[in-house]
């Protein structure tokens, strides 16, 4: 038989507060761009593809002038020769050292890459902002002409460009950015069509703000995380151009050297010296694949539904 047990007041008494913790917030107040870089840090895979870019950058910018040679110098004695405790990754068919070559033309590569992105990123932002925010006739009016422009045959365009401009990097950027600003645009519109019905939006516009301070002031800053995923994404994809452009005889001129060129000219003598070929080609597969990783890693992180 069950014991009954007596409850008496004695063992009851009111929970005491402490008015001094009442506000105190238990879990440590991240902005979003801190808990962004929080999370992108727990990503092992993107830390790695970042690390590779700054690896890169800073090779890129020391690599020319580590063994003493530089890009241009040629010697017929010493063309062709394998990789070497002198010449590390070898010479070409000139006798120019492929190391100094190759971060000489990982310089060319990154520049143009990333000013192809940037030049993307203004546009597209200018042009993607204005359509969706405007809406109506406007927007209809703008994305039907970006809809043309990303019609025009890529290839036909560029060898125009050539014909017209002369042959270097300005004219590559310039063939690259007709209409590489339309998937950015696109993607910015898409931003702010979501965001521009929201509270804030509505509150600025009853206090009397003008359009452009509502687009640039309160839309664009609330619409970066996607725009710096596709920013990210756009700077291989600019490399991988210009490599496509040089083997078509369409990059930059001799002695300047980029990925694209070495590539280029390494093609043709893989059968006896494929290390002319490979340097280039696994730098420019390194560097893709870090772009990539680190851009599936920013699209974490700035993934607010994926917070923590």
């Amino acid at each position: 038989m069950s014991q009954q047990v007596k409850l008496t007041k004695d063992l009851f008494q009111p929970v005491q507060k402490d008015l001094n913790k009442a506000e105190e917030i238990t879990r440590p107040s991240l902005s979003f761009w801190k808990d962004a870089w929080r999370r992108l840090k727990a990503n092992k895979l993107a830390m790695v593809g970042l690390w590779i870019l700054v690896f890169l950058a800073i090779m890129a910018t020391v690599g020319p002038s580590i063994n003493g040679y530089t890009y241009y110098d040629t010697n017929l004695k010493l063309k062709n020769l394998a990789p070497s405790a002198e010449y590390w990754f070898g010479t070409d068919d000139l006798g120019r050292d492929m190391f100094t070559r190759v971060w000489y033309g990982a310089r060319i590569s990154l520049f143009i890459g990333i000013t192809a992105a940037v030049i993307d990123l203004i546009i597209g932002i200018i042009w993607g902002g204005i359509a969706g925010f405007k809406g109506g006739k406007v927007d209809d009016l703008m994305m039907r002409f970006a809809d043309i422009l990303n019609g025009l045959p890529y290839l036909l365009v560029v060898i125009m460009l050539m014909v017209v401009m002369e042959q270097g990097l300005f004219t590559i950027i310039v063939a690259m950015t007709i209409t590489g600003w339309i998937g950015m645009a696109r993607i910015v519109r898409g931003q702010i069509l979501q965001l521009k019905e929201l509270e804030y939006v509505l509150a600025a516009r009853s206090l009397g703000a003008s359009a452009s301070r509502i687009l640039f002031k309160h839309l664009i800053p609330n619409a970066m995380g996607p725009i710096i995923v596709t920013m990210t994404l756009t700077v291989p994809s600019a490399i991988f151009t210009e490599a496509f452009l040089s083997f078509l005889g369409l990059g930059v001129q001799a002695p300047i050297a980029s990925w694209g060129t070495m590539a280029s000219d390494g093609l043709g003598a893989l059968r006896y010296y494929p290390w002319r070929l490979f340097f280039p080609a696994i730098f420019i597969s390194i560097t893709m694949l870090a772009f990539n990783v680190l851009g599936d890693g920013l699209r974490d992180a700035l993934d607010p539904r994926l917070r923590k």
